[in-house]
C-alpha cells in the first residue's frame, strides 16, 4: 500500500508542475497575489528534489527514515503556504491542497494505527457521533474545498438551470440518500460508527453493504463529482475523482487489511462477493 502511494505522490507531483506549465488558468490557481512567478517556480528544484525523488525511492525501497524527509518537505512547504496566505489575503487553494498533502503524508506514516473499534455500543452516541462526522467531512469535502477551487478557477458560483445541472443535482441528492442510509445501517448493525477511530463492532454485510463493501466511498465521490456538474467546474470533478483514487490506492488497503485482522474468514468470504465499486445485483 505505502509503496503505491508513494509513487502515486511522486506522479501527481510531476503532472502537477507540467500542467502548470501548458495550462496558464491551472498555473494562476496557485499563484499568491504579490509574490512573483520567479519566487513561485524556485520550488520546482526543491519540490522534484525531496517530494519526487524521495516519494519514488520511498516506493522502491524499505527505508521508513524517507518518510520523514517527505514529511518535513510538506511541513516546510506548508508553513510558508500559510505564511504567503496570511501576509496576501490569497492563495487560499495552494494552503490548503499542501496541508491535506502534510496529513496525507502524516496518514501514510502511522494510519494504521488510526483503525480501533468504538468503545461504546450505545446507539444514541453512536448516532450524535456518527451525524457530527457527517457534517464535518461534508462542510469539508463538498462545499469548504469546492469553493476554493471555484475561487481560484475564476468560475461562477450561480448555478444556471441546464441539462447538466439538473442532473448533478439529482445525483446529488441520490448520493447524499446512500450516505445517510449507508452510515445508518453502520450505525444501527455494527455497533459503532463510519470513523476509522470510531469503527463498527460487527461486520456489517446488509442494506447498501450486501452490494457494496463501501458505498459511503462511492457517495461521496458520486457527491463531489454532482457538485461539480452544478457549477459547471471540471476542476471540482477532477478533485471528486482524484479523491476516489487517493482512497482507492491508501485508505482502503489499509482499512481492508485491518477488517481481515478483525473479522477473518467471515470478511474474506464478504470480500469474495461483494465488489467495491460497482454494485453486482444479487438475485
Amino acid at each position: 500500500m505505502k509503496s503505491t502511494a508513494y509513487l502515486l505522490q511522486a506522479c501527481l507531483v510531476v503532472l502537477w508542475w507540467l500542467g502548470m506549465a501548458i495550462n496558464h488558468a491551472l498555473y494562476w490557481a496557485f499563484q499568491f497575489d504579490g509574490i512573483g512567478s520567479t519566487a513561485f517556480l524556485a520550488f520546482f528544484l526543491p519540490d522534484v528534489g525531496v517530494i519526487v525523488l524521495c516519494s519514488v525511492l520511498r516506493a522502491y525501497t524499505a527505508r521508513p527514515a524517507l518518510e520523514y524527509v517527505i514529511l518535513g518537505g510538506f511541513g516546510y512547504a506548508s508553513l510558508y503556504c500559510l505564511q504567503a496566505t496570511v501576509m496576501t489575503a490569497s492563495g487560499y487553494l495552494p494552503t490548503a491542497l499542501m496541508l491535506l498533502g502534510l496529513a496525507f503524508n502524516g496518514w501514510l506514516i502511522g494510519g494504521e494505527r488510526t483503525f480501533r473499534p468504538s468503545g461504546t455500543a450505545s446507539l444514541y452516541v453512536n448516532v450524535v457521533k456518527t451525524l457530527i462526522q457527517i457534517g464535518a467531512v461534508w462542510t469539508i469535502t463538498l462545499v469548504g474545498l469546492p469553493l476554493l477551487i471555484l475561487e481560484a478557477f475564476g468560475n461562477d458560483m450561480t448555478v444556471t438551470l441546464s441539462p447538466g445541472t439538473w442532473f448533478g443535482g439529482t445525483l446529488f441528492v441520490l448520493a447524499s440518500l446512500l450516505n445517510l442510509f449507508s452510515a445508518y445501517y453502520l450505525v444501527s448493525r455494527g455497533e459503532g460508527t463510519p470513523l476509522p477511530l470510531d469503527q463498527t463492532n460487527r461486520l456489517v454485510v446488509s442494506g447498501p453493504y450486501r452490494y457494496l463493501r463501501n458505498p459511503m466511498a462511492v457517495a461521496g465521490v458520486a457527491q463531489g463529482v454532482a457538485v461539480g456538474m452544478l457549477f459547471h467546474s471540471p476542476p471540482v470533478i477532477a478533485y471528486a475523482l482524484l479523491g476516489a483514487l487517493l482512497w482507492q490506492v491508501t485508505v482502503r488497503p489499509a482499512e481492508e487489511a485491518d477488517m481481515r485482522k478483525r473479522f477473518g474468514r467471515a470478511y474474506e468470504e464478504y470480500v469474495r462477493h461483494t465488489p467495491c465499486w460497482i454494485p453486482k445485483i444479487r438475485h
